[in-house]
């Protein structure tokens, strides 16, 4: 009798051994996964970008077809460094206007402010730049049409602006 106890309490010591040892490889497994993870998030991850940053604001007259950007602050941007796009009621312009510019298809000669290509190209906090669109320029700016401008750099969207005209 003393023999079967020896051999029934040796098995189940081995057994009772099985599992911790089981719940530490487990333990260990999954945190190997998921360090893992955060290190293909964190190494996939892109890093930031050294793109300017500006508060921008949108103002239209629809009688003079005229787009106001006013930079309300932030960094100064660089122009020429900039693309200008504008949408009439969801429709992109024939024609995007081509900052800086003095004449270009599609818009009225003189541009205001930094658009100018005659002046500073670097558009600052305070400064208001301007263009109109011309009447070849389709589709026409008209009262009540929703216009979408968007300031954008190589990098990144500056501003996306909408108003109603």
């Amino acid at each position: 009798m003393s023999t079967e106890l020896l051999s029934d309490s040796a098995v189940s010591l081995s057994d009772r051994a099985v599992s911790p040892v089981l719940g530490v490889v487990l333990l260990l497994v999954v945190t190997a996964v998921l360090a893992g993870a955060v290190g293909t998030v964190a190494l996939g991850t892109p890093m930031p970008t050294d793109s300017p940053r500006a508060a921008i604001d949108l103002r239209l007259d629809a009688e003079e077809n005229r787009v106001t950007l006013v930079h309300r602050g932030g960094d100064a941007l660089d122009v020429t460094a900039l693309s200008v796009r504008v949408r009439i009621d969801g429709t992109a312009l024939d024609a995007q206007p081509p900052v800086p510019f003095f004449s270009a298809e599609g818009f009225r000669p003189g541009p205001t402010g930094p658009f100018n290509s005659a002046a500073d190209q670097r558009w600052t906090a305070g400064e208001t730049a301007s263009f109109a669109v011309a009447g070849t320029n389709d589709p026409a700016m008209s009262s009540g049409a929703t216009v979408t401008v968007v300031v954008s750099t190589d990098s990144a969207v500056l501003a996306e602006l909408e108003e109603v005209a």
